[in-house]
């Protein structure tokens, strides 16, 4: 079973009652709402970011050539031993 049965939560609703008082309950329970809002929709835009696109694929799908006027080893430099 879970770990909290019906007394207990009595007891932390009872204790969340004295500590914050009645008048600020409402305004607790907005906040509390308004930050689960903001943190659900920070969770679907990084899921919405986290799948790719189909211009993505493309872009993937054509790999890069290198350019032709890059020389493949540098032969400009001296060996100063010779």
């Amino acid at each position: 079973m879970g770990a909290f049965g019906w007394p207990h939560l009595l007891i932390i609703l009872a204790v969340i009652l004295l500590l914050f008082g009645a008048a600020k309950l409402p305004a607790l329970a907005k906040s509390v709402g308004q930050s689960a809002r903001v943190f659900k929709g920070e969770m679907k835009a990084m899921k919405d970011d986290d799948v790719p696109t189909a211009s993505a694929k493309a872009d993937n799908a054509a790999p890069e050539k290198p350019a032709a006027d890059t020389p493949a080893s540098s032969s400009s430099t001296s060996d100063p031993s010779s």
